[in-house]
């Protein structure tokens, strides 16, 4: 059984389902406690047929949570009060839900937040995080409360709290590989930015691993671009493969000495003929930072020749920083 939404839309899509027997089908096939998951990623993807037959399985606070889902796709106005009313609604003796609760003041919390009311903001996030995190822990709302608050942190430059948040996000504490993916990749930032290239390296080599786990190609891309620019000046043939080293890492005491990095090259090298082998092609988009890191990479590890199908058509590049770096490697 799955508890992936897409998966379940997108089964309901490829097999061009469309009766009320189609659905209930597809619903004993996998498994899920709510319905509502399967109702906003049909909304997102466009499957209407699957979304009428999901809305009588909601309940009314659901409904709720879904219409604003709904107005934040549509970008329509309203969204606060209508966050208001839905708590009201799953606050209430008649429609209790806790779990909902938790969503919803996470809903308000960003919403706070862009209207700049930080104080408000960080109150409603790190309330919804608690609570979700004591019904329904590693849930994928209570992964994406973590996430919101860790995004919050660092935005108000508050770096060493995002990297605790992030440090929240274990591993081996049933987190969605995709959640443990972006915490790595922003925790890899943080550490980078403070000069901790060893924890850099070691959270960018976890975010790729569990990019791949979850098929977030893009997410791997990213983290294995990210992973080799952080250890191309750190190359040592004598140091031990990056996984032996995490395997081996343990928490440190306030001032200790940090870790120098070093990384064999059969890492960097794997690392680079995964991405080479799932970059998306062809090498149009408007903002290509895949690409780029790919190029500078090829440039370094005299590798250009991986990379022909990007460097023979820079005019095809939407991309114009990743045209222009084109242009400078083949003169």
């Amino acid at each position: 059984m799955t508890t992936n939404p897409i998966v379940f839309v997108e089964t309901w899509m490829n097999n061009q389902c469309s009766s009320e027997e189609d659905f209930l089908t597809l619903k004993q096939q996998m498994e899920f406690d709510s319905m509502l998951p399967i109702a906003e990623a049909a909304l997102h993807l466009g499957a209407e047929s699957l979304l009428q037959h999901v809305q009588s399985n909601l309940t009314t606070p659901e409904q709720y949570v879904l219409d604003i889902v709904r107005l934040r796709i549509e970008n329509r106005d309203g969204l606060l009060e209508h966050v208001e009313e839905a708590l009201s609604i799953c606050t209430s003796k008649e429609h209790r839900d806790v779990h909902l609760e938790g969503r919803l003041r996470m809903e308000r919390g960003l919403i706070r937040f862009e209207n700049g009311d930080y104080e408000g903001a960080e109150s409603d996030l790190t309330w919804a995080e608690t609570r979700l995190k004591s019904v329904s822990k590693a849930s994928r709302d209570h992964d994406l409360a973590l996430l919101n608050k860790a995004a919050f942190h660092s935005s108000r430059g508050e770096d060493l709290m995002a990297l605790q948040v992030y440090g929240d996000i274990s591993r081996d504490g049933g987190h969605a590989h995709e959640t443990i993916a972006i915490s790595r990749i922003g925790a890899s930032r943080i550490h980078l930015s403070l000069g901790h290239q060893f924890d850099a390296a070691r959270h960018a080599w976890n975010a790729h691993k569990h990019s791949i786990l979850s098929s977030q190609t893009l997410l791997a891309l990213e983290s294995g671009s990210l992973f080799i620019e952080i250890c191309l000046p750190h190359i040592d043939q004598k140091a031990e493969r990056m996984r032996i080293q995490i395997e081996q890492t343990q928490p440190r005491d306030a001032g200790q000495e940090l870790p120098q990095l070093s990384v064999p090259m059969k890492d960097i090298h794997d690392v680079f003929n995964w991405c080479i082998s799932n970059v998306q092609q062809p090498i149009s988009g408007e903002h290509r930072p895949d690409l780029q890191a790919l190029v500078r990479i090829a440039l370094h590890l005299d590798k250009l020749d991986s990379i022909e199908f990007i460097l023979a058509h820079p005019a095809q590049a939407d991309d114009i920083q990743l045209a222009a770096l084109c242009m400078t490697v083949v003169q």
